[in-house]
């Protein structure tokens, strides 16, 4: 695989056929979420696959309304299973860390011909309560993932490299 290639390539998916997803996909696509890194090796974080067409229903509508999350043939929640660690820098580790794994599992469907969406709109309670997530865990960002009703290039709009990018200091 081409890391840069499947980085420029990948998009958000919003049509989704009905045809499954096959079993040896979807778990290399967790597979690749279990292998990132994550701060001090912790992995502190459990990655749900929802393939039942009533549960993917119901987080359609605890993500919003937005009806592509029900027409996709599966769908991931990436939660941490420990919020409370806070890295020497300031930041909450869980959501750098479950982030870098979902981003893997992204790169890896976009590999395998899956498409998926990175899906930050939802209502927390209302998707633990779809699936039985414990109150303790929270869930960082969820996926619709199955095949691209129809393949279109990327829309992209992002900004140049030198507006992201500075050397020796912040500019």
């Amino acid at each position: 695989m081409d890391v840069f290639a499947a980085i420029n390539g990948r998009y958000s998916v919003r049509s989704y056929q009905a045809t499954e997803v096959e079993e040896e996909k979807l778990k290399k696509v967790l597979d690749a979420g279990r292998l990132a890194p994550s701060g001090n090796n912790r992995q502190e974080w459990k990655f749900i696959l929802v393939r039942d067409r009533e549960t993917r229903q119901k987080l359609a509508t605890a993500a919003l309304g937005q009806s592509f999350v029900a027409e996709a043939p599966a769908v991931i929640i990436a939660c941490a299973t420990e919020s409370e660690h806070v890295m020497t820098c300031g930041q909450p580790a869980y959501t750098v860390d479950v982030s870098i794994a979902l981003a893997f599992m992204l790169l890896e469907a976009y590999e395998l011909g899956l498409g998926t969406c990175w899906l930050g709109a939802f209502n927390e309670r209302e998707v633990k309560k779809a699936v039985g997530i414990p109150d303790s865990v929270r869930i960082v960002a969820m996926t619709p993932v199955g095949y691209p009703a129809q393949v279109t290039a990327p829309i992209k709009k992002r900004k140049s490299f030198d507006q992201v990018v500075a050397f020796e200091g912040y500019r």
